[in-house]
C-alpha cells in the first residue's frame, strides 16, 4: 500500500498558503511529521483524510485518484484531527456506537470491538460516564478510540498526545506500533519524543514545503559530528550564541551547560561532542532553512 503525493499546493488566499509544491510518498509503517507551527501538518493531513481539497496537485492510493473519488479512502480511513469534539450527554459506549453508525461499521461484533478499544485506551473502567465529565486527555483517547472503530488500513493523528500523561503516551505508542505493520500511519506532534520513540520514517516540514524525509538514522546524519556540549560562565552564553546554534541550555549555579550545533569546525574550547537525536536534526534543518 502506498499514498503518492506530487506538486500539492493548498492556497487559502493570495497572502496565505498552506502547502506549496508539496511531494511525498508515503508507504506502510509510520512517518512521523514534524514542522513548526504553520508548517503545513494540519494542511497536509486535512487534504489527505478528503476534509480539504488541493487547489493544484494529485494524491494516489494504491494508484487511485482519491481527489476525484474520496470515498476510496473514506472507507479504510481512521482520522483524529487536532480539534476533535465530542457529545458530552453520551457515554463512552454510546459515543463509540453513533460513530460507528457514521461509518457505517455494525454487525454482532461491533459491542466486542468497543469494548477492545476501550481497553487499548484505557477507559473501561470510566465506560458508562458522561463524556463531559471526562479530561482532556480522557477526551483525547476517546477520540483515538473512534479513529480504530473501521479497523482502518490508513490512519492519520494529528497531535493525538496532547493532554495526555506520560503513561498513556506509552501506551498510545504501543498501541500503534502494534497496527504499524498492515497500516499506513501519519502522526503529526510537537512532541519530538514521540516521534523517535515510533516513526519508522520521518517528515520535516517547514512554510509549507517538505524540508527532508528519511528513515530516523538518516535524518540524525544529517548533524552527526555538529552536536556539541560546553559548561561556560552564565556571561559567556551570548557569545556562544552569537557563533553556534544553540539547542539546549541549562543553568548550574554561576555556570550553564550548553547544548549546540557548531557552525564552523572549530568548537568551543573545552566542548565535548555529543551524540546527534532527531530533535537535534529536526532544529537544525528548521531553523536553518527560510
Amino acid at each position: 500500500m502506498s499514498l503518492v503525493i506530487e506538486n500539492l499546493t493548498k492556497q487559502y488566499n493570495k497572502h496565505k498558503t498552506g502547502l506549496s509544491d508539496y511531494s511525498i510518498t508515503i508507504e506502510k509503517g509510520v512517518l512521523g511529521l514534524l514542522g513548526p507551527n504553520g508548517a503545513g501538518k494540519s494542511t497536509l493531513m486535512k487534504i489527505i483524510a478528503t476534509i480539504s481539497k488541493p487547489t493544484t496537485g494529485t494524491l494516489f492510493l494504491n494508484g487511485e485518484d482519491i481527489v476525484a473519488h474520496p470515498d476510496s479512502i473514506r472507507k479504510i480511513l481512521g482520522y483524529l484531527p487536532q480539534d476533535f469534539g465530542v457529545y458530552p450527554n453520551l457515554n463512552a459506549y454510546e459515543f463509540l456506537a453513533y460513530i460507528a453508525a457514521m461509518k457505517g461499521v455494525g454487525g454482532k461484533d461491533l459491542r466486542k470491538r468497543i469494548d477492545m478499544l476501550l481497553e487499548g485506551v484505557n477507559l473501561t473502567a470510566d465506560a458508562k460516564r458522561p463524556i463531559g465529565t471526562y479530561s482532556g486527555g480522557m477526551k483525547q483517547r476517546i477520540g483515538i478510540a473512534q479513529a480504530l472503530l473501521n479497523d482502518p488500513k490508513v490512519l492519520i493523528f494529528d497531535e493525538p498526545t496532547v493532554g495526555l500523561d506520560p503513561e498513556e503516551r506509552v501506551r498510545f505508542r504501543q498501541l500503534i506500533s502494534d497496527l504499524a505493520d498492515d497500516c499506513i500511519i501519519i502522526l503529526s506532534s510537537h512532541i519530538v519524543s514521540d516521534i523517535e520513540t515510533i516513526a519508522d520514517k520521518v517528515a520535516i516540514m517547514k512554510n509549507g514545503t517538505l524540508l527532508n524525509k528519511a528513515a530516523q538514522p538518516d535524518i540524525i546524519k544529517l548533524v552527526e559530528g555538529k552536536v556539541f556540549e560546553v559548561v561556560v560562565d552564565n556571561n559567556a552564553l551570548a557569545a556562544i550564541k552569537s557563533k553556534h546554534q544553540v539547542i539546549d541550555t541549562s543553568r548550574q549555579k554561576e555556570q550553564t551547560k550548553v547544548r549546540f550545533i557548531s557552525k564552523t569546525n572549530e568548537p568551543e574550547p573545552a566542548a565535548t561532542l555529543a551524540n546527534a537525536t532527531l530533535e537535534d536534526a529536526y532544529l537544525f534543518l528548521t531553523q536553518n532553512n527560510i
